[in-house]
């Protein structure tokens, strides 16, 4: 099931078919108990169509926080490792990737956060900027992972590089964040199998592209919820990117107008332009 927000309606998809319901309180609407029973309900229920309604797709998300995880995956560990040589840092993403400990750190405000089609950043201040494609988890205020959404954790890889400690100011500022273009929820865990694609286009042209599959993924996902709840609570539920397995090389970054497109199996595609 497939839960959509637009300014005049949510949507739901299951199986090619659609069923609007009236915007009303996302954040309420979340953090209902036993959510995908209420939605599977509403849809058997409800007036099925076979076309989207006619509205922007907004970012899934209204109070939440936006938290990430680092060095998931092999690939990000090997990346941040020769980013940060030169620094003295690279040590400590070998340590991290295999402490038992994950990495996390907060990423972004509800209005720091784009949606499908809409721009995000890159620092004006920053010459190696990437964007980083995440399957992302919806946990809700009860700290339960309910839902999956895709997330695009835009990084300045020669602000971090210079110094571990410049995380935030390279990971957190207006429009470096981005999710949708929906939730996705489903009874069991989002198979490891699935994969992750990522396009970026320069003039139409495809500069680079990458894939991974959530089996390249060294950390559980319910391991990263627990950790992330631990001793934080969440009103409205919290998002949590799971971190990257697809980094560009090291000689390429972004420029304005660069068309990235992420695709996760069983979530959909998420579009946007850098301004």
């Amino acid at each position: 099931m497939k839960l959509y927000r637009t300014a005049s309606v949510f949507v739901l998809e299951k199986n090619g078919s659609f069923v609007s319901l009236p915007a009303t309180d996302w954040d309420a609407l979340l953090n209902l108990p036993k959510l995908l029973d209420y939605l599977n309900s509403r849809f058997e229920s409800g007036s099925k169509s076979s076309f989207f309604p006619d509205a922007a797709i907004l970012a899934p998300i209204v109070s939440q926080e936006v938290w990430a995880s680092g060095v998931t995956y092999l690939r990000s560990k090997t990346a941040r490792m020769e980013e940060s040589k030169d620094a003295g840092g690279g040590d400590f993403y070998d340590r991290v990737y295999e402490a038992e400990r994950p990495e996390l750190f907060f990423k972004a405000t509800s209005y720091r956060t784009v949606g499908p089609l809409e721009n995000i950043r890159i620092r004006k201040d920053s010459h190696w900027n990437v964007p980083e494609p995440e399957l992302t988890l919806f946990v809700n205020n009860a700290g339960l992972l309910v839902g999956y959404t895709i997330g695009n954790d835009v990084s300045s890889r020669d602000i971090e590089g210079e110094n571990p400690l410049y995380l935030p100011q390279a990971k957190s500022y207006d429009k470096s964040a981005a999710l949708g273009p929906c939730i996705y929820f489903s009874d069991e865990l989002i198979p490891l199998t699935s994969t992750i694609d990522i396009t970026i286009f320069r003039n139409e042209n495809p500069v680079f592209t990458g894939n991974t599959s959530l089996t390249q993924m060294k950390r559980k996902l319910p391991e990263l919820v627990q950790y992330l709840t631990r001793e934080c609570t969440f009103p409205n539920g919290v998002f949590l990117m799971t971190g990257t397995g697809i980094v560009p090389p090291d000689e390429f970054t972004m420029i304005s107008g660069d068309r990235v497109e992420i695709a996760i199996e069983h979530i959909g595609k998420l579009i946007n332009t850098v301004e």
